[in-house]
């Protein structure tokens, strides 16, 4: 799975994207998070406080309780606002 990174994450974890083999029994955004998180103290700190950050998947935003199953993309960054 491709993982693309914006903003504070990119950042944090000194990449815009990586790709990963995300175990099949990771079947939550909030599973693969937890999954991400134990790689690396650099990926522990970027999603630390999930509640800023957002979700898409296959450029779709979603939810941590999304399914993950059948994506190409899972794109993490913080809240955007706009004007």
């Amino acid at each position: 799975m491709k993982l693309v990174y914006f903003a504070r994450v990119r950042e944090e974890l000194g990449c815009d994207s990586e790709e990963v083999d995300i175990p099949l029994e990771l079947l939550t955004v909030g599973q693969a998070l937890d999954w991400l998180a134990a790689r690396s103290p650099r990926h522990a700190e970027a999603f630390a406080d999930r509640t800023k950050l957002r979700f898409a998947l296959d450029q779709h935003m979603v939810k941590a309780d999304a399914a993950i199953s059948g994506a190409s993309e899972f794109a993490i960054f913080p809240p955007v606002t706009g004007g």
